[in-house]
């Protein structure tokens, strides 16, 4: 199922801005009017997903045992294609489970009906927006609203949470004086340069004062290790294989990362890079992936310290025809007290990666810094 990729104003802007070129009510009339049929259209998905993923969950059950993995032509087992690893599973366990693992079968069942009513809201609040030139200035205009999020992935085991350890599915407690970048969604928050926060940032005197996402530098849900969490989009890769390398090249920001798997050693600690220094090996049938030299410029998980000492372990093992058990396990003593281990079902897709050409595409950022060197004009006339 390929996801959504454009990225600046949802439908429902583009059509508003074409019904205020026009001035005239027909406009909002007819941007409601396709709007709701794209949501009536996602609905009807959202609701065809789940039902396919429960019917391949059991399906998936019964043939998981006796399943064979392909190999290539090197004898080693093919993780080729296209992947997405996409999760309606929260990557924190609420604290209600306690430290149990798997929901039973009544709670998916709750969880998808849970799932399905908040969208149905989000889309009766969306449904409502109509066009008024002359409202007042409303602040930040935030994020993305629910048209673009992807949410339906299900793996075969419905867990409590990605993160199996610490047993109480949680992140552990952070290490004293571990940096934790507040910066996100919503206005800019007080801080200086180097910004390690994914989203929002410290100011607009320059791209430096931005989030890395917003910069193009890192992808927010790109990793490593690949960041599942509850909502996102874009949430796809593909493998790519050869005798001594695997290529995982990720759609959010298309970054490759290129991994050895002839035992040479890692780099120099002193060259850091975005992605780390990755090399690889085969255990049985898993791809052990290590990764060690993240740049200090990145955090170290999520919006807490800086990676300069993480280390992390990633296993792909492809466990029937449709899904990879990605397995993660992050140490970093500057940062948390404990390591941290997720397990995230990557489900097959039947399709292709399309280029994400971030920096050629990033408007936001121009018009950012463009419209606040507007702002400090008039402000500036005001004044005089």
């Amino acid at each position: 199922m390929d996801s959504l990729r454009v990225r600046g104003l949802s439908f429902m802007e583009m059509e508003k801005n074409k019904a205020i070129e026009r001035g005239d009510s027909a406009g909002r009339v007819s941007a409601r009017s396709k709007y709701s049929k794209e949501r009536a259209m996602k609905n009807k998905l959202f609701e065809t997903v789940l039902t396919l993923f429960a019917s391949v969950n059991i399906a998936v059950a019964q043939t998981a045992d006796d399943y064979t993995v392909p190999r290539t032509e090197w004898d080693q087992p093919d993780l080729q294609g296209v992947w997405s690893f996409v999760s309606s599973t929260p990557l924190q366990r609420p604290e209600r489970f306690g430290t149990r693992e798997f929901l039973t079968p009544e709670e998916v069942e709750a969880d998808f009906v849970r799932q399905k009513r908040m969208l149905d809201a989000a889309n009766a609040r969306e449904a409502e927006l109509v066009v008024n030139p002359e409202a007042p200035d409303a602040g930040s205009v935030g994020g993305y609203n629910s048209f673009w999020f992807e949410g339906a992935g299900v793996g075969k085991n419905v867990r409590t949470s990605l993160i199996v350890y610490p047993p109480n599915g949680r992140l552990p407690n952070t290490v004293k004086g571990a940096a934790i970048h507040r910066a996100n969604l919503g206005d800019d928050v007080p801080g200086v340069r180097p910004v390690l926060a994914m989203f929002g940032g410290i100011g607009k005197n320059g791209p430096e004062d931005r989030g890395l996402s917003e910069r193009c530098l890192v992808g927010f849900n790109a990793g490593p290790p690949l960041n599942a969490d509850r909502f996102t989009y874009n949430a796809n890769l593909q493998i790519i294989q050869n005798k001594d390398h695997v290529v995982i090249m990720t759609e959010m920001v298309h970054d490759a990362r290129i991994v050895p798997l002839d035992g040479r050693d890692h780099l120099d600690e002193e060259l850091q890079f975005w992605s780390g220094d990755s090399r690889g090996y085969w255990e049985e049938d898993t791809l052990v992936v290590v990764t060690k030299n993240f740049s200090e410029l990145t955090p170290s998980f999520s919006r807490y310290g800086t990676a300069k000492d993480k280390a992390l372990t990633e296993r792909f093992t492809r466990i029937d025809p449709y899904t990879i058990d990605y397995e993660w396990t992050l140490d970093d003593p500057s940062t948390f007290t404990e390591k941290i281990t997720a397990i995230v079902p990557m489900a097959k897709v039947d399709g292709q990666i399309y280029e994400y050409a971030c920096h050629e595409g990033n408007h936001g950022m121009a018009n950012i810094l463009r419209g606040e060197r507007v702002a400090e004009q008039r402000a500036s006339e005001s004044e005089s």
